[in-house]
């Protein structure tokens, strides 16, 4: 269970913009274990699993994973000083080690929305500070954007809003201008690649009935998704994380997610940015972040008034890039 975390974890940050350099001083805080762990009952069916780390008379802060699907782990305490942050993880619907796992009844981007809630009045943490990357920031995003009264700081990691244009580039040949070979993979998957739908078919691909269909069509969507979120991810490294990865849940999920554009109406975090624009934000993108790219990123920071982008030289989508994990320790730092 615990490898399994880990590496779906890992697969799985006034108004200024700037290129940001990397600071030597700004490297991940000593490893640390929760000093609670448990689940919260938040539905009929659904029951979240959560960690806390640090000290729990700190600030709060809220860690959103990525996916959807793919599930917090340890590490992510590793972004904030332990002494100052009282630091909340918690595992989405039918991710990592809550329960029913990948199960996608009552699972939508409204439903993760009051379960923060939920979180945040169970432990009485008050305002919070929230860090998504990827997923993490649109629901990020959703969450500030509906209780904006309880967030106190936001960090964005690889900017992602949800928006049509968005999904098209990541499913539908936005990608293959970087990774022909891998997209063609990709199209082989789907029955019908003209129709322009490839969440929705691997969704039902990945349902099926038919074990080998549904095992080898999981896979073939970590892969496509594993190969472009790195800079550097040979395909001999890749083929080894896949032998060791249990990538079913976070497959199922995030095409049930992208099948639905995400439970949102079009624009729909773009235009309500309004709502937030007085919450101090710091956007952390890679320069060749291939799934969520840097246009995102500016788009969202132009609209917030009291943000700060920082766009990572040298960097892809992945929070594991060298650059992109000390722009989230600055920023942590920048909200202590």
């Amino acid at each position: 269970m615990q490898k399994r975390i880990l590496l779906i974890g890992w697969l799985a940050l006034v108004t200024l913009f700037y290129i940001s350099p990397l600071h030597a001083n700004d490297k991940l805080w000593p490893a640390i274990k929760p000093y609670k762990t448990g689940y919260l009952k938040v539905s009929e069916i659904h029951e979240i699993f959560y960690q806390l780390g640090g000290n729990p008379g700190g600030k709060a802060v809220m860690v959103l994973h990525g996916g959807p699907g793919a599930g917090c782990y340890a590490g992510d305490f590793r972004y904030f000083n332990p002494k100052k942050y009282h630091i909340i993880l918690h595992d989405q619907r039918g991710s990592g080690q809550s329960k029913p796992y990948s199960e996608l009844k009552d699972n939508t981007t409204q439903h993760l929305v009051e379960d923060i809630e939920k979180l945040r009045k169970h432990f009485k943490l008050g305002k919070v500070i929230l860090l998504g990357g990827s997923w993490g920031s649109t629901l990020a995003l959703a969450y500030a954007e509906t209780y904006p009264q309880h967030v106190s700081g936001i960090i964005l990691r690889g900017v992602f809003t949800s928006t049509k244009a968005e999904i098209d580039h990541f499913y539908h040949g936005g990608t293959a201008k970087f990774f022909p070979e891998n997209f063609d993979r990709l199209t082989n998957q789907v029955d019908y690649p003209e129709k322009k739908n490839y969440p929705k078919q691997l969704l039902e691909k990945i349902q099926s009935n038919d074990k080998k269909i549904k095992n080898e069509t999981a896979k073939a969507w970590a892969r496509f998704e594993g190969k472009i979120a790195f800079l550097d991810m040979p395909d001999d490294r890749l083929d080894k994380i896949l032998e060791q990865w249990p990538y079913y849940a976070f497959s199922l999920i995030e095409n049930y997610y992208m099948a639905n554009t995400c439970f949102l109406t079009e624009g729909q975090l773009l235009n309500n940015a309004d709502k937030i624009s007085d919450i101090p934000t710091i956007i952390v993108n890679g320069r060749y972040d291939v799934i969520c790219p840097p246009i995102t990123a500016y788009t969202l920071h132009k609209k917030l008034s009291n943000s700060k982008l920082w766009i990572i030289e040298k960097a892809g989508h992945s929070s594991s890039e060298p650059g992109i994990q000390s722009a989230l320790v600055r920023a942590a730092k920048q909200f202590e």
